[in-house]
């Protein structure tokens, strides 16, 4: 059995959002981060290269989820990118180089979960 665990960020303006999110993740071989901003999001990026994928928010100030997203592929971060919106939106994906979207609804407990194990296996 591999004792390292998967470094996961997740990216949420609102603390109790996060925590939830985090929550939903909890598994032994997960370690769990959270960051508040895209900002903070960026410098946990730049300090821990064991992050392996990043789960973010959609609708955040400052730098919003697909902000987010664009800059770490300009700064050559190539990690699994999960966007969470709770807006009905246009496929994103083919818009922004991301992995995922996924809405914030009565599935997301389900959905989050086998995706972010599908993309951490592949």
């Amino acid at each position: 059995m591999n004792s390292v665990k998967k470094h996961i960020l997740i990216v949420d303006d609102d603390k109790f959002t996060a925590e939830v999110t985090g929550m939903i993740l909890e598994e032994p071989e997960y370690k769990i981060f959270l960051a508040f901003s895209g900002m903070d999001a960026m410098k946990i990026l730049g300090t821990d290269p064991l992050i392996a994928l990043v789960v973010s928010d959609m609708n955040m100030p400052n730098i919003s989820g697909t902000q987010l997203c664009t800059a770490m592929r300009e700064r050559g971060f190539k990690l699994p990118f999960v966007l969470l919106t709770g807006d009905d939106s246009p496929p994103l994906s083919l818009e922004y180089p991301m992995d995922a979207i996924i809405t914030k609804d009565a599935d997301l407990s389900v959905i989050l979960p086998k995706t972010v194990a599908s993309l951490l296996n592949r």
